[in-house]
């Protein structure tokens, strides 16, 4: 079993920070990418931001500019460094990993259960 664990959303005003982090824990032999995507009410789940396993970013060109992304290997753990929130950044976030649960195990995608990110005056 893997369980990815999501933290850190919440209510922010307009051009305020939050930092989002997800664990992942479990039956894990080695994780390729690790991420961020977000769904809104009415939308289809689109990507926010990936780094692979040697840290090299990806990001949504809503995102660039106010978004980072980092990764912690060691505790399998990744982050999302958000400044500069708008309204329209209002959504549900979801973890990502892509990982190999055993040695003899295929790449399978894992998704954590979501953490609301809500901003707002």
């Amino acid at each position: 079993q893997v369980q990815l664990v999501e933290s850190g959303g919440g209510l922010v005003q307009p051009g305020g920070s939050l930092r989002l982090s997800c664990a992942a824990s479990g039956s894990i032999f080695v994780i390729d990418a690790m991420g961020w995507y977000r769904q809104s009410p009415g939308k289809q789940r689109e990507l926010v931001a990936t780094a692979t396993s040697g840290d090299i970013p990806n990001y949504a060109d809503s995102v660039k500019g106010r978004f980072t992304i980092s990764r912690d290997n060691a505790k399998n753990t990744v982050y999302l460094q958000m400044n500069s929130l708008k309204p329209e950044d209002t959504a549900v976030y979801y973890c990502n990993a892509r990982l190999r649960p055993s040695p003899w195990g295929t790449w399978r995608d894992y998704w954590g259960q979501g953490t609301q990110v809500t901003v707002s005056s």
